[in-house]
């Protein structure tokens, strides 16, 4: 899965579906492609003003120097905040971030261990501005994020008449995370540095899922994104202005009990400039025990796939792979596989 050549282009192979208005025609692509790779796009979102912000403030932060990023870095005890050494498979990505939680968490609890980390407006003018837009995001992005889940039920063909609550297809804002990607032209971490740490991987993001229900991304115009597909291997999922990407998570297959695919995707090496991307990470409940939904089972006569774990164990195993190399590989939906 190293080869970053060749990827086919995604034009025909990702669907594209209006969120306001979905035809009958839309979903069965969504349900086609949800099957093959787990990628399609988004359009009718009318967030358009709120993403140009977004790319605004994002790429003001991560112009910033040292005196602005290094109060704000995480640690083992806190994953939020920056941070420019990630490990994907044991290797380090080629790029720097920014994650953050649900910002009303911050009011309701504010001795929480696990909180966010913002810059110091002493430190950098446009820190209030940075705040304030990556608040409205969060809570934007997290409607659209239930939204999206009812197109994924509607492409299940799932009951209409059910609620989600019903059927078992529930996200949570509160345990939901987003992130700002830069991926520079080579190496973010200074040579001085490096001495230490794990060495670059192949890619720039190394192959992998997202953990949680499904992913909205948006991509500026650079391009890099590559997603696996079952039927056509690497393929490319360029840019399309005015639409976000919508990427399903393990927990989504395990809901579906291998119907769906959870999205196997990296981004090759930037060699020319820079590119940025934004993620929301749309999770269950905290509390949440993961297991193949009955309402899929009973649709489509199955047994089930998976034994049942917990969503707080899968997303701390997940998150601390990728602190830290602890000398193994990062946990995987197929270790609750039944008779792996």
């Amino acid at each position: 899965m190293t080869d970053t050549g060749n990827a086919r282009s995604a034009a025909t192979l990702v669907p594209t579906v209006d969120l306001a208005n979905p035809t009958t025609l839309e979903l069965d692509a969504v349900d086609a492609a949800c099957r093959d790779h787990g990628f399609f796009l988004l359009t009718g979102h009318g967030a358009d003003e709120l993403i140009a912000r977004m790319w605004t403030v994002t790429e003001a932060f991560f112009s910033q120097g040292a005196e602005t990023k290094d109060p704000v870095r995480r640690s083992a005890e806190n994953p939020f905040g920056y941070w420019d050494r990630e490990l994907t498979k044991r290797r380090r990505d080629h790029k720097e971030v920014f994650d953050y939680i649900d910002p009303t968490i911050d009011q309701a609890a504010p001795d929480q261990p696990d909180r966010n980390r913002w810059p110091d407006p002493d430190r950098w003018a446009g820190a209030e501005e940075f705040q304030r837009t990556l608040s409205e995001f969060f809570a934007t992005f997290a409607g659209l994020a239930t939204d999206t889940l009812g197109i994924v039920r509607q492409a299940l063909g799932l009951p209409a008449a059910s609620t989600p609550q019903e059927l078992g297809f529930v996200n949570s804002p509160r345990s939901s995370t987003v992130r700002l990607n830069h991926y520079p032209v080579g190496d973010p971490v200074p040579a001085a540095e490096r001495g230490q740490l794990a060495p670059l991987g192949e890619t720039a993001l190394g192959y992998h899922t997202d953990p949680g229900v499904l992913t909205l991304l948006l991509q500026d115009q650079t391009g890099g994104l590559q997603a696996e597909s079952a039927t056509h291997g690497w393929i490319d999922v360029p840019p399309v202005a005015g639409s976000i990407v919508v990427n399903l998570g393990d927990t989504m297959q395990v809901w579906t009990n291998d119907r769906y695919r959870a999205a196997v995707h990296r981004v090759v090496p930037m060699t020319e400039q820079s590119r940025y991307s934004i993620p929301f990470f749309s999770n269950p409940r905290r509390d949440a025990e993961l297991a193949p939904l009955l309402a899929v089972l009973d649709r489509h006569a199955e047994t089930t796939r998976y034994r049942p774990f917990s969503w707080r164990e899968y997303i701390g195993g997940r998150m601390s792979d990728n602190f830290a190399d602890y000398g193994v590989d990062d946990i995987q939906i197929s270790h609750f596989r039944i008779g792996r």
